[in-house]
């Protein structure tokens, strides 16, 4: 990148910066005008959360996150974006915020229809190579990539014109993803009939099915795989096993039964699938690191002294 292009992205970095704060006072803020788009802004650095990635494009203006996914660490920042092609278990924590210069992001979920349709309709030049099939990765930033948010954003100050104008911009944003450094990625994962498609029919089986038995052959059978590849390209794409994936799903729901519906850990543990409290006690307390009562009421303490969620979708699916 020349002098000239590298002032260009610290410009338009800085307006989406200004953009979001204007937009974002603290925390989460989902736009009910744009479906799809949150805007965040954090002032310290947050403890790790455990929570779910949604199928998404994270930019972050100022500042950086780090995301844990199995043994896999991803860091993002103002010139790299987080992209996640399924719903994925993690560990989030804003690591640069501060007063004077505050994390400042955005999450865009993808419309898989749209992603799909757009590569049925179009001829896209090839992508970068790839050399990982997880379903999550940074890609670099780019000044297009840039400019199509900024002019999302833009929209916000003119609601009449959102419902015609924002899909043609998210459709671009989809567009610049597929020919980036990342669109194979997405692309495998659209492609009806691919390894990578099918292992995430089963994810979305999982995460409306969590709370079933699960056997590993039953769902590789499901989607028409035999379980030796099945469990090759779930754990390869999700750095997870099947059933570690369930029993991160489970004890998240669980954990959101305890904090927003004030359900007792026993009842949570039977909803989400657990026939043993104490074995429900057991994982959940090596999974957040204190028992359920310890730890559901850190985080109501922590909520009352402004200490919330940050952008990956912790404490929800």
């Amino acid at each position: 990148m020349d002098e000239t292009e590298n002032k260009r992205m610290e410009i338009a970095l800085e307006k989406l910066g200004v953009t979001i704060a204007r937009w974002a006072e603290q925390d989460e803020m989902p736009t009910d005008a744009i479906p799809g788009l949150s805007l965040f802004r954090r002032e310290e650095p947050t403890e790790p959360i455990t929570g779910m990635y949604e199928p998404s494009l994270c930019v972050v203006a100022q500042g950086a996150k780090r995301v844990l996914l199995g043994e896999d660490t991803y860091v993002y920042d103002a010139h790299h974006y987080l992209i996640t092609a399924v719903h994925l278990p993690t560990v989030v924590q804003i690591i640069e915020a501060s007063r004077e210069r505050p994390y400042l992001g955005l999450r865009l979920k993808f419309d898989q229809h749209e992603l799909s349709k757009l590569m049925a309709d179009s001829h896209l030049p090839r992508p970068k190579t790839q050399q990982s099939s997880r379903g999550m990765a940074t890609g670099e930033v780019t000044l297009p990539l840039l400019n199509a948010l900024q002019r999302l954003l833009d929209l916000l100050e003119a609601p009449e014109d959102i419902p015609i104008l924002a899909p043609i911009i998210q459709r671009e944003i989809i567009y610049r993803l597929l020919v980036g450094d990342q669109g194979a990625r997405l692309r495998q994962i659209a492609s009806s009939g691919s390894q990578s498609n099918q292992i995430a029919q089963a994810i979305d089986w999982l995460k409306d099915n969590f709370a079933q038995p699960l056997r590993v052959g039953d769902l590789a059978a499901h989607v028409r795989m035999s379980t030796s590849t099945f469990h090759h390209h779930f754990r390869a794409m999700t750095a997870l096993s099947p059933l570690q994936f369930q029993k991160q799903l489970r004890l998240q729901e669980a954990r959101r039964l305890m904090l927003t519906e004030y359900v007792d850990a026993g009842t949570a543990a039977f909803q989400v699938g657990y026939e043993s409290p104490s074995q429900f006690s057991r994982e959940y307390s090596r999974m957040f690191g204190a028992s359920p009562s310890r730890n559901v009421a850190s985080l109501r303490q922590s909520a009352i002294s402004g200490i919330g969620n940050s952008d990956g979708g912790a404490l929800r699916s």
